[in-house]
């Protein structure tokens, strides 16, 4: 399966800039029903420069008492940011997720500008059309098979 990211990933993500606070970014979040923005730098740019989940607002605010419209995605943001290549073959960006314990990885160009995001269920989605496909390739050879013995 020579499937890349290109190939699958959703290109068309939802982002906040830095001082948009948490209370917008949960109202995003629930709007697009999604569960992470990527955060570009900020005046209007599209270099990915962190990611802010779900899991950051209830960790980071919620279980703490802190008010969300203080706090901002800059805040709360992942920044050790582990970006791919649109290139990138699916496989190699599993082993990435693996390897850096990633729900999600954020895609960008050769330029560094937001090229999409890909998430474990994107992956799932993809490896699931792909066994369908062996199966039913190996039901069909049983039965060209059982034809031909016939």
């Amino acid at each position: 399966m020579a499937t890349r990211l290109k190939d699958f990933a959703t290109a068309q993500v939802a982002v906040v800039e830095p001082e948009t606070s948490a209370l917008v970014v949960s109202r995003l979040m629930r709007q697009h029903h999604i569960g992470a923005l990527v955060v570009v730098e900020a005046g209007g740019g599209n270099r990915p420069i962190g990611i802010v989940t779900d899991r950051d607002l209830v960790l980071e605010l919620m279980s703490e008492g802190l008010d969300p419209e203080v706090f901002t995605a800059g805040d709360i943001m992942s920044v050790d940011l582990v970006l791919a290549d649109p290139e990138m073959d699916a496989m190699d960006a599993v082993q990435l997720m693996k390897t850096h314990r990633l729900r999600r990885l954020v895609i960008a160009d050769p330029s560094g500008a937001l090229a999409g995001i890909v998430t474990m269920e994107d992956v799932l989605l993809l490896l699931t059309r792909e066994l369908a496909n062996l199966t039913s390739g190996i039901a069909g050879a049983r039965d060209r098979e059982v034809k031909e013995r016939a």
